[in-house]
């Protein structure tokens, strides 16, 4: 190797954009970044959410030759969007557009495996998404040879190899979580021939393949370099925000919303709103990968990019506005893409409680801070029923540094928060992964000497009204997930 320095790259393939980072696990930095945008397809159903797979490779291309460096990058790792449906056939062609995540058409779908196999198996997940395919576009699925996550297909394209790891294949709705193997009865009863379609399993602390030349080449890398095993988007970035280890909690807000932490045993929600995910990293000390409980909203950043177009301010100026006004019985109940939890995947939102003066951009940027927020309270109170107590919650995400949003979660949450330095912990925490793997070094070690913070913990507010007030809200979105039950 050329350079003086070995760097580790981790790329994030997401609902908005791919993401690129060269980490320097030495200095404990990130020494470059890239991103490249792109949207869903336009024109689709209501509950349709879908994108090319060929568009997450070729914006991976970019933003790996923007941050450059390739003859020092040690190693790569992959995160990609949990449960999306990526289709290949026996040339390894793409056979149709990757169903995405957020896609919530396979409701019935989901209802039916939910109702067959005696568990909660969402709408997002990735099997009711198979069973609607094998039986709307039955000639699509007797042509498929491969099924595969987003982060497989990337690492398929990089390495042409084909796997998946248990943290990432946890979350299709077809693998019995504790024992981290597929369930033979589950993808029966998913779609005609699935045991034969998914592939292989590989450990998440080992190298799982390396860049073919002709790959490489167009990257911008050596040929040769080590791939890790990655994994899903919330897997990775757990590994990103330290929570590798007990004890440590951490919330994200992006386009989804997810609270989620480490454990070193299962931990399991009979109702099934809390998702018992594997990590994709080991348990420390020994053994293999870890737990990951996880909740996992819909609805976060989408209501208020909603309000940015209605309105023609940005955020920032929309935070102050919400800063400033009065707030009353405004609800902003923000299931405007159905809702994973609660599990009403054809729900709508909805605005109730308004007054004169209500009708304001800062009232309404408030109430849909407030809508989301409590959202996800009310998921963290159902972790802590079944075991999950932090003492803090690491803020990661693009939308972790609006303040007034820190406040709100400190104050529901009833702990404090803390803004990592590094809030796009996603491709961090698949870079990390990458260098443990070719160092054969303990990741949860290596994570936990890059978390850095922005600044002191946020903790709850003391205004006793305040809190009255989030709690009677917090009541009537209840009954209002009720009644859309």
């Amino acid at each position: 190797m050329s350079g003086t320095r070995e760097l580790f790259c981790g790329i994030d393939v997401g609902t908005q954009s791919t993401k690129a980072v060269l980490v320097d696990v030495d200095a404990g930095e990130v020494v470059a970044r890239a991103s490249e945008a792109y949207d869903l397809i336009e024109g689709l159903p209501p509950g349709h959410a879908e994108q090319q797979p060929e568009m997450w490779l070729d914006a991976a291309k970019k933003v790996v030759r923007e941050v450059g460096h390739g003859e020092e990058i040690a190693g790569i790792g992959v995160s990609g969007q949990q449960h999306g449906a990526v289709l290949l056939g026996e040339d390894f062609g793409v056979l149709r557009a990757a169903k995405l995540w957020c896609d919530t058409s396979a409701a019935d779908e989901a209802a039916g495996l939910s109702k067959r196999l005696g568990r909660v198996v969402p709408a997002g997940f990735t099997g009711p998404k198979l069973r609607w395919i094998a039986d709307r576009e039955p000639e699509i699925w007797d042509r498929t040879a491969h099924v595969l996550l987003p982060h497989d297909f990337l690492d398929a394209c990089l390495t042409h190899e084909l796997y998946t790891e248990v943290g990432d294949a946890s979350g299709t709705g077809y693998l019995a979580v504790d024992e981290g193997a597929y369930d033979a009865d589950a993808m029966a009863a998913t779609a005609p021939g699935l045991a034969e379609r998914v592939p292989p399993l590989v450990a998440c602390d080992r190298v799982a393949g390396t860049l073919v030349p002709r790959v490489a080449e167009e990257f911008g890398l050596r040929p040769g370099t080590p791939v890790s095993a990655g994994g899903g988007d919330n897997m990775m970035s757990a590994i990103g925000a330290g929570a590798t280890r007990p004890g440590v909690a951490v919330c994200s807000l992006g386009t989804s919303g997810t609270v989620f932490a480490f454990a070193d045993a299962p931990v399991t929600d009979p109702d099934g709103a809390i998702a018992s995910f594997r990590a994709s990293s080991p348990i420390p000390g020994g053994g293999g990968a870890g737990w990951l409980p996880l909740l996992c909203v819909m609805n976060c950043t989408e209501p208020l990019e909603a309000l940015v177009a209605l309105t023609g301010k940005d955020h920032a100026a929309l935070t102050v506005e919400a800063e400033r006004v009065a707030m009353g019985d405004e609800l902003f109940v923000p299931f405007l893409v159905g809702e994973r939890v609660p599990n009403l995947p054809r729900a709508t939102g909805t605005l109730d409680g308004l007054r004169l003066g209500s009708l304001t951009p800062g009232v309404l940027y408030r109430a849909a801070l407030e809508g989301v927020t409590l959202n996800l309270a009310a998921g963290l109170e159902r972790m802590r029923a079944i075991g999950v107590r932090p003492d803090e919650v690491r803020l990661v995400g693009g939308a972790a540094r609006n303040p007034l949003w820190q406040r709100l979660l400190a104050t529901v949450f009833g702990v404090p928060v803390r803004v990592l330095a590094e809030t796009e912990t996603a491709a961090v925490g698949a870079a990390l992964q990458a260098a443990a793997a070719v160092r054969s070094a303990p990741v949860d070690d290596l994570a936990q000497a890059f978390v850095r913070y922005e600044s002191e913990p946020v903790p709850p507010g003391d205004d006793a009204a305040e809190r009255d007030r989030l709690d009677r809200l917090a009541r009537r979105l209840a009954e209002a997930s009720a009644t859309e039950a």
